[in-house]
């Protein structure tokens, strides 16, 4: 029972995020360091130092690595459930001149033969955030979706495509997979990568209109140092970029993504108002949710490796 429930308020709302955690092995022009990541792990850190104390189900090796993970999660303020595999998956990363990733994978993942313990946290999740490669990568995609289709009966979804070309073998499976899970999602992050590789020489705004078209209430494009794109319903919403010094761009977009599920948090948007007729998100909230997100990923940029703000930081750069 949380802290609000035994004095009587309201409890806090449950966050649920599936997904990978892996050591990102970083080539930089300095040399090679080891540090936790994964997306959907990032993810969870940023909304745990944001203090929203989310549950992180993944794949971990009970290995160095794998604690290493634990460690740096659970100081961060996230629960991790975690299927125990025979090693701890890593993602290497090589820096370019401005700092940008590319990145190979060592990964495997699924969510073991038993899944009513992942079920039962989904179901009772307020929001439950899934991305990147588990919703793509067999044989776990599909145990990711299932998780989706049954938590969303009253959850809010988010969803992050974060697609990694390295890992895909069947490009029309993968775009099939995303489509699938656009469908199911409130609200989707994507950056304008992503959607170039998903949607060949397309505008990427005009995918995102015709993602909200099918099911989102919000669908964000992020655009590096262009800023962000916001598409509702109602309109799209543009934000500039932030201006800052990047060390490197891990993270990142990961960061933006919590940061963003916080902020809808803080609005109190829940799935039965956001999906309600005449609900929705307004133009005027999605403004504040990018700009904010905007701010968490510039603080992550400006220091290397996958290094989110706590809620003071950001907090303190609203008001710088």
């Amino acid at each position: 029972m949380t802290d609000a429930a035994l004095r009587g308020g309201p409890a806090a709302p449950r966050v649920v995020v599936i997904g990978e955690a892996l050591v990102d092995i970083v080539h930089r022009g300095t040399g090679v360091d080891e540090a936790p990541g994964g997306s959907p792990a990032n993810t969870a850190l940023t909304l745990g130092r944001l203090g929203r104390r989310p549950t992180l189900v993944t794949r971990l090796g009970d290995d160095e690595r794998g604690r290493r993970i634990r460690r740096w999660l659970e100081e961060s303020g996230v629960e991790v459930v975690a299927v125990e595999a025979a090693r701890t998956s890593t993602a290497t990363a090589r820096l370019d001149a401005a700092g940008a990733a590319r990145y190979e994978f060592d990964l495997q993942w699924e969510l073991g033969a038993d899944p009513d313990r992942n079920a039962a946290l989904a179901a009772a999740a307020d929001i439950v955030h899934v991305g990147s490669v588990a919703t793509v990568l067999e044989p776990g995609d599909a145990q990711v979706a299932a998780l989706v289709r049954a938590a969303r009966a009253d959850a809010l979804v988010t969803y992050d495509p974060n697609i990694r070309p390295s890992l895909v073998d069947d490009p029309a499976r993968v775009r099939g997979r995303v489509d699938d899970l656009v469908a199911l999602a409130d609200v989707v992050k994507a950056s304008d990568e992503d959607l170039r590789w998903l949607a060949p020489g397309r505008d990427a705004v005009e995918v995102a209109r015709e993602w909200v078209a099918r099911g989102p209430a919000l669908v964000v494009v992020t655009l590096g140092a262009q800023g962000a794109i916001g598409v509702t319903a109602d309109g799209d919403v543009v934000i500039p970029p932030v201006v800052t010094d990047v060390v490197d761009t891990v993270g990142a977009g990961d960061t933006f993504m919590g940061a963003l599920i916080d902020g809808l948090l803080e609005r109190g948007f829940a799935a039965a108002a956001v999906r309600a007729p005449g609900g929705g998100i307004r133009s005027a909230d999605v403004a504040a949710l990018l700009e904010r997100a905007a701010r968490a990923a510039a603080i992550t940029v400006s220091r290397p490796g996958a290094d989110p703000p706590r809620r003071h930081e950001l907090d303190a750069a609203r008001t710088a």
